[in-house]
């Protein structure tokens, strides 16, 4: 098997351990040791990266991704890219996640029915470059509620943001549609949004029984649910049902806190908070002015979220970002991002930061024993880094600055470091 050692390089492996210089020998796909400055790995016949003490971190995680948002202003510019450009444009987005760092990321839910599996499959196969992936459904709605947006003028139902169902069997027969088409997570939006007229972000609009029939046959094969849930009532409700990923969580008090808390091991939140932001600070240029998002609830929303999520942190409930990246005033690529929110409005140190986007990445991507840290044995997804995240997170959005990206013990993102050829390589 092809082996690759780095050296000379500040390994921060995830886990909380302050970084340490070391060297890192991958074989094949994974990493086959860690070693220390004081008892560097030999370098036998591995291609030998020098890195000239740059980072070495392993790949962050999007734990709420939308390739086929399109970084239009609106749904509807989402939704009236005609399918084949969409498939071209998820691709070519999927690549730009990888280069960017994200070696993985899990699909919050698409624009159209099939879009997340067909580029999932694609990346599994070899046909395009992109992170590992885990596809979700479309949106599941009711009417009235996100994602009843419907588009008349487009030529086929399928072409609309939401799906909508009416009651548990309606609700069945829409899960297992999706669930024949390979999907990994069923995405149900159990909240309102402050854009939409008539269900703000306090609303919740699923019954129990509709949620319970999706719970049912999601379980029975094997997969899991995510969640839009703003509202208290809703995170409530996902936990009632034993759904575990759920997004975005900005109105709680105690009760919802210690439902949250009490199923701290089982339980991932991405609250998405940039989109939160941007609509407040950096609308105008697309139409949003702040007193236009502030009529709307956005300002009341960003101040219970910093609220809420710091006590969830507080209280050990992992946060994790990602959230929403994709339109014209939250550009793809831009995630890293959160991390910065995560230490600026949260209370998170750098540390603990960059442990949402690795160690419980790996966890959200089910793959925690394997997947998330520099350690031995692990999969080797890793990133190599020009500076010192710890000190300045914004590094990690800045393409110039990520040197090399590793997915799967291949570079997705070759170093322009020359590589050398070493000999004699002993176990």
């Amino acid at each position: 098997m092809a082996q690759t050692l780095f050296t000379n390089v500040r390994i921060l492996d995830g886990t909380g351990t302050q970084p340490y210089a070391g060297s890192v020998l991958v074989e094949g796909n994974r990493i086959r040791q860690v070693g220390s400055s004081t008892a560097p790995i030999t370098p036998g016949g591995a291609t030998v990266i020098d890195g000239a003490g740059a980072t070495l971190m392993p790949g962050m995680v999007e734990a709420h991704t939308h390739f086929s948002w399109n970084d239009a202003a609106t749904l509807a510019g989402i939704q009236t890219m005609p399918l084949e450009e969409h498939v071209l444009w998820c691709a070519k987005v999927a690549k730009r996640y990888l280069e960017a760092g994200f070696t993985s990321c899990l699909g919050a839910a698409c624009a159209k029915p099939r879009l997340d599996v067909v580029i999932r499959n694609a990346i599994n196969n070899g046909q395009i470059p992109g992170p590992r992936y885990l596809a979700a459904s479309q949106e599941i709605t009711v009417p009235g509620g996100l994602g009843d947006e419907t588009l008349p003028h487009l030529p086929f139902p399928e072409f609309s943001f939401g799906v909508n169902v009416n009651g548990a069997e309606d609700m069945r027969k829409v899960v297992r549609m999706f669930l024949k088409y390979g999907v990994d997570s069923i995405k149900l939006n159990l909240s309102g949004d402050n854009f939409v007229p008539g269900a703000d972000s306090h609303t919740t609009w699923m019954t129990d029984a509709e949620v319970a029939a999706a719970a049912e046959e999601v379980k029975m094969r094997g997969k899991r649910i995510i969640v839009h849930a703003r509202s208290k009532a809703s995170v409530q409700q996902a936990l009632r049902h034993g759904i575990d990923l759920i997004y975005h969580a900005s109105f709680t008090d105690t009760e919802t806190l210690d439902m949250l808390e009490a199923r701290k091991d089982r339980v991932f939140v991405a609250p998405g908070i940039a989109i939160l932001y941007a609509l407040l600070n950096e609308s105008e240029p697309f139409g949003i002015t702040r007193e236009t998002a502030i009529g709307w609830g956005y300002q009341e929303e960003w101040d219970a979220a910093l609220e809420s999520l710091s006590k969830m942190h507080k209280r050990g409930i992992r946060v994790l970002p990602g959230g929403d990246y994709g339109f014209a005033f939250t550009p793809h690529c831009q995630n890293a991002r959160d991390l910065e929110f995560f230490v600026r409005y949260l209370g998170m140190t750098p540390m603990e930061a960059i442990r949402s986007a690795t160690v419980y990445g790996g966890q959200i991507m089910m793959r925690g024993h394997e997947l998330g840290a520099v350690k031995d044995g692990y999969l080797a997804d890793l990133l190599l880094v020009d500076g010192d995240p710890l000190a300045n997170l914004s590094i990690l959005r800045d393409p110039k600055r990520i040197l090399a990206v590793m997915k799967d013990g291949r570079f997705a993102k070759a170093p322009a470091i020359a590589a050398q050829r070493a000999w004699g390589y002993a176990a």
